[in-house]
């Protein structure tokens, strides 16, 4: 009879559970957020994944503030959303500059009125072994990845707080939540954004804003022609390319930006992409330890300090080889050439 009774007690226990599941699923579905009319700053927009977002928003109607800090790529960007006769405006800004950040927030209030969505996602990645980094890339790297985001969320949040609601996504990476060998400054700084980004999305919920934290594992947006390359460039390069470009370790950046929009849509406070990075992430998770060791295993097989050493950086496009043109490496070259990441090298 006890047998039976538990029995009975585990079913009325998860249908309760299956139940509780339907409703809040049909609830976020009622009360998805819908990014048509409004008006949603992008940095870091004018090539790769900010890009790939800014396309995506302009379909469904958003009124569009893009920046960057290259005029050439902004101006191509501008171009290709007038074709879709999305508004937009372009504006050139180091959002490291605290002072840039705030012009740009007052040139935005001033022609659309306000800002409804902050997507802050310009980023800087450099490849290389921790003795050919040097202090100049660490700071690099906060000033981009912490103090950037920063900025622009304290100068929106005040004008979201008034309208009641808001909407901010916060790009970090899985390198935010595991460091990764070879990429110490990036993944340090990425820590820092994603400690500011959770502790944002707790307190602004009562306001109505909900801060989004994304961790995208790797992503094809053509971006490694312009990662930063220290040390043995071309074998750093070559590595780092080919880890982008595998079918089975990566997501294209379409259906990233689509799975971005969506936890947004969905209030969601944070979003883990591919099924290699929430793999690793979970497995971090359980044994921190064991991770660590792992990662140093990996370290002995990537390339060793030497070649340009510490003193001199090279972009991922001069470090093109034979080792990272090949068959395994298609599928980036493609993502670059149809996300605007060719320009840095004319």
């Amino acid at each position: 009879m006890n047998s039976q009774n538990n029995n009975n007690g585990l079913l009325w226990a998860a249908a309760g559970f299956t139940a509780f599941l339907a409703a809040r699923a049909l609830y976020r579905n009622i009360n998805k957020y819908s990014f048509s009319d409004k008006t949603v700053l992008i940095t870091g927009a004018s090539r790769g994944l900010g890009l790939v977002l800014a396309r995506q928003l302009a379909a469904e109607g958003a009124k569009l503030a893009i920046c960057a800090r290259d005029v050439d790529e902004l101006e191509t960007a501008r171009r290709e959303f007038a074709g879709m006769g999305a508004e937009v405006m372009t504006i050139t800004c180091d959002v490291t500059d605290r002072n840039q950040v705030h012009e740009m927030i007052s040139s935005i209030r001033e022609r659309f009125g306000g800002i409804d969505v902050l997507i802050n996602n310009a980023g800087v990645i450099q490849v290389g072994p921790m003795e050919s980094m040097t202090l100049h890339e660490y700071e690099e790297t906060m000033k981009t990845h912490f103090w950037a985001p920063l900025y622009t969320m304290l100068a929106v949040i005040p004008h979201m707080k008034e309208q009641g609601a808001g909407r901010i996504i916060n790009i970090s990476s899985v390198g935010g939540k595991i460091s990764l060998p070879h990429l110490v400054p990036y993944s340090a700084s990425k820590f820092a954004l994603v400690g500011l980004s959770e502790g944002m999305h707790a307190e602004l919920k009562k306001d109505g804003i909900v801060v989004t934290t994304v961790c995208p594992g790797l992503t094809r947006t053509g971006s490694p022609r312009n990662v930063i390359v220290k040390g043995q460039h071309e074998k750093e390069y070559a590595w780092f390319k080919t880890a982008d470009s595998l079918p089975f370790m990566t997501m294209d950046a379409e259906q990233t930006a689509y799975k971005i929009l969506e936890a947004s849509r969905q209030g969601d406070a944070e979003l883990v992409t591919t099924l290699s990075g929430k793999f690793i992430t979970a497995f971090h998770g359980f044994f921190p330890g064991a991770t660590s060791e792992l990662l140093g295993i990996v370290n002995k097989i990537l390339p060793a300090a030497g070649g340009i050493g510490s003193t001199e950086r090279k972009k991922g496009y001069e470090s093109e080889s034979g080792k990272s043109e090949t068959i395994a490496t298609v599928l980036t070259d493609k993502a670059a050439q149809k996300n605007n990441e060719m320009g840095a090298s004319k």
